[in-house]
């Protein structure tokens, strides 16, 4: 079952990411956090000192709970960054990897 809305929405053409590797489907206008959600891929990254997972919390950039490393660039809040073709996202679930 997708979590996107189907009916009655316009998108643009898909086009594919990377997020760990694996190709994910993604649309224009969606940041990595949506498509991180949308495909069921809950958890960001874990910290060095809390050697807890850490999720998705106000999807406006100010509590930097969804950090992830895009192109190579570490800490980037995924909740806001526009979703563009051929990007590489890794989530950072290795203690410390951020």
């Amino acid at each position: 079952m997708s979590l996107r809305v189907k009916r009655e929405v316009a998108r643009g053409e898909p086009f594919v990411i990377e997020i760990d590797g694996e190709p994910i489907q993604a649309y224009p206008g969606e940041t990595v956090a949506a498509i991180l959600i949308v495909n069921r891929i809950a958890l960001a990254r874990t910290v060095a000192a809390h050697p807890i997972t850490r999720g998705y919390y106000c999807g406006m950039g100010v509590c930097w709970e969804c950090a992830v490393r895009i192109n190579g660039r570490s800490v980037v809040r995924a909740c806001m960054e526009p979703a563009v073709k051929g990007l590489q996202v890794e989530t950072c679930l290795d203690v410390g990897d951020l």
